[in-house]
């Protein structure tokens, strides 16, 4: 995006429009204890490639993440970005923090918006899907609140394959409200013991997470018929969004309700931010959904709109009555996994998704070959755990020098799988760079 920057010309017309004699005179206003009048200390002017060279040698000297080899997933995943995703939501019509309270002016806006409530319902496999949500983490905590509001019970059932972080943050939602949160543990092969739901009869609902957070795909077919049982809801989660490609949609095996994170759609990793939480759940819940809902409808002339339909947060209606108190559209994040889902189609995104499992596999196959660990048998998709011996955490230190991030130790989330180490592989991994970690580990 240019720099345009205003002439002298330029913002003396507009000083003269506001009544003022120079820019100094906008900020009198503003306590003195409120800013800093100090002259900025800045190097002497450059031109536009002087800079241009300035910032790639300070860039060079900086250990940024896309110089490495990551083998690092655990929630946020490097994936490549086709060139069109950035360039379409940077133009000028989209790049706004604008609300579309007003239709008659955001037409473009709320029509970006359903197109992502659109294709992110089909992706999970649910009857409608709104937008507004930070993260996957608080599209979770958000969900099962929202299920709690639906069944009138309360306690929720968590399984301990949900990323740490999202039970962290459905802790800090659901603990001030008074539920009550039972913790599911897993089983020997990486996936959650429903065993404990046996006679349980006030839940309001089971979170499950698949693939889990050990890479583990769960039985969520099964998981609904046991929960249906408890008179509770599925709520399904998610951290990879790219798994549903190739995977059936939580929806189709019996979720109530599913929420994740989409920064698999578009987004780059950011050295952690930002995310986009996907939250979508069956029509019949409908008024229970946080968030914004746009719609699409007709004018007196008979033409197709699109309209802000369902607001049920804060600022749209009594607090009493309010479902959440989310202060954003989060529309850019949106507009860029919707323009990510469209640009690879649903043969792309299919294609992309067997190419990570197939990669994963190989790595997989490779380090049994080797005679490393894997300590669950599960099926998995782009991630993996293995166990190494207690030195390997010398071989990581020097895998780093080398600038390879050789997976994430587990021991600080699950104190019990001490030197466990979960590997993640998507398709910015060559063979060649799958080889020669399996050669430095081994």
């Amino acid at each position: 995006m240019r720099y345009l920057p205003h002439t002298k010309k330029d913002i003396a017309a507009m000083l003269e429009v506001v009544g003022q004699n120079q820019l100094e005179d906008l900020f009198v206003p503003i306590p003195t204890s409120c800013c800093c009048r100090l002259p900025l200390n800045l190097p002497a002017p450059m031109t536009e490639w002087a800079l241009n060279d300035h910032m790639q040698t300070l860039s060079d000297q900086t250990a940024s993440a896309p110089q490495y080899k990551m083998f690092l997933g655990a929630g946020r995943y490097d994936h490549h970005i086709p060139a069109i995703v950035d360039y379409l939501k940077s133009r000028s019509e989209f790049l706004t923090a604008y609300t579309p309270y007003q239709p008659e002016i955001s037409q473009g806006t709320l029509q970006a918006i359903y197109e992502y409530q659109t294709l992110c319902a089909h992706l999970v496999g649910m009857e409608v899907a709104t937008a507004s949500h930070y993260d996957g983490a608080t599209a979770l905590a958000e969900a099962l609140l929202m299920a709690t509001r639906i069944t009138k019970r309360p306690k929720i059932a968590v399984s301990r394959s949900i990323h740490p972080h999202y039970r962290q943050v459905i802790t800090s939602y659901l603990n001030p409200n008074g539920y009550g949160v039972i913790e599911l543990p897993y089983l020997p092969n990486g996936t959650t013991d429903l065993a404990p739901l046996a006679g349980l009869r006030d839940l309001a609902a089971v979170a499950l997470q698949s693939p889990n957070f050990f890479g583990c795909i769960e039985d969520l077919k099964g998981a609904a018929d046991v929960i249906q049982d408890t008179g509770g809801l599925l709520v399904a989660t998610f951290t990879e969004a790219l798994a549903y490609g190739l995977l059936k949609s939580p929806g189709s095996l019996g979720g109530d309700i599913v929420a994740g994170e989409g920064q698999s759609l578009g987004l780059p990793m950011a050295y952690g931010g930002p995310g986009l939480g996907i939250l979508g759940s069956r029509e019949k819940f409908l008024r229970n959904l946080p968030g914004r809902l746009v719609g699409r409808t007709k004018d007196d002339k008979g033409r197709a709109g699109f309209v802000l339909t369902l607001a049920t947060r804060e600022q749209h209606i009594r607090r009493e009555k309010a479902t959440s108190n989310i202060c954003t559209n989060n529309n850019h994040c949106a507009l860029t996994a919707v323009i990510y889902m469209a640009t690879l189609g649903g043969t792309g995104f299919k294609q992309l998704a067997q190419l990570n499992h197939d990669k994963t596999v190989y790595l997989q196959n490779a380090l049994k070959k080797a005679g490393v660990t894997l300590p669950f048998n599960a099926p998995c998709f782009n991630e993996f755990v293995v166990k190494l011996p207690p030195e390997f955490k010398t071989t990581y230190q020097g895998l780093l020098k080398q600038k390879i991030v050789a997976g994430l130790p587990l021991v600080s989330y699950y104190p019990e799988l001490c030197d466990h180490y979960l590997f993640s592989v998507t398709e910015t991994l060559a063979r060649e760079d799958l080889d020669h970690l399996v050669t430095e580990i081994t």
